[in-house]
């Protein structure tokens, strides 16, 4: 059983989703059985419809914009699938609104704040274990780089996986780095700043003037 005022948040990962309602239904089935009871009313809903390599969330930006005018809650369907997407946990847990999942109701802003560090901890993990096995490779002797036999990788997979590899790495660190802009940090002062927090590029090496431009140019 709920009360008060309630602001729905869903999303869907493609544009055939949101026009057929499929996985949107789910979702909004489970919010409103959170809901039921109570003394609650549920001021909007918003739908995102985004691709897995999109880190804008226009409609969660509206979400939370309403919920600071209102006072009101935010309520999504799931948490579990959302918890390695590190741009939406962050947006919820610098937002400063109160949220709700209806999968997991006793969640809150810290636990976003963990999981957030996480989602970031885990990304970090698998750059590092990538580099220490192509490091023991190297050690065995093995040649890295380039075709010499066997089934034929398709190049553009590898471009694409790498790009969106950049782009979650982007949407990560890339609050951050804009909190300093906004601070009138120039480039080379920002790249100062993330190598003194100990903050590793996303390639794990030290960071440049460049390196924060390429950040912010990626949204």
């Amino acid at each position: 059983m709920s009360d008060g005022k309630f602001i729905a948040y869903f999303r869907v990962s493609t544009a055939k989703q949101g026009r057929s309602g499929l996985g949107l239904e789910g979702q909004r089935a489970a919010v409103m059985s959170y809901l039921n009871g109570g003394a609650w009313s549920l001021l909007a809903e918003f739908t995102e419809v985004e691709s897995g390599k999109n880190n804008d969330r226009p409609e969660l930006a509206k979400a939370l914009h309403l919920c600071r005018l209102t006072g009101a809650t935010l309520v999504i369907a799931k948490l579990d699938r959302l918890s390695r997407d590190a741009h939406f946990l962050l947006g919820l847990e610098k937002a400063g609104v109160d949220f709700v999942a209806a999968d997991m109701p006793a969640a809150n802003r810290m636990t976003i704040g963990i999981m957030a560090v996480v989602a970031d901890e885990e990304r970090r993990m698998i750059s590092t274990r990538t580099k220490a096995a192509l490091d023991a490779a190297k050690a065995r002797g093995a040649k890295l780089g380039g075709w010499r036999g066997g089934p034929v990788v398709d190049s553009a997979k590898g471009t694409q996986a790498i790009a969106e590899a950049a782009d979650a790495f982007a949407a990560t660190v890339g609050p951050m780095i804009r909190d300093m802009q906004a601070q009138g940090l120039s480039l080379r002062g920002i790249a100062a700043e993330l190598a003194a927090k100990g903050i590793r590029t996303a390639r794990g090496g030290a960071w440049t003037a460049k390196a924060v431009s390429n950040v912010l140019a990626r949204g």
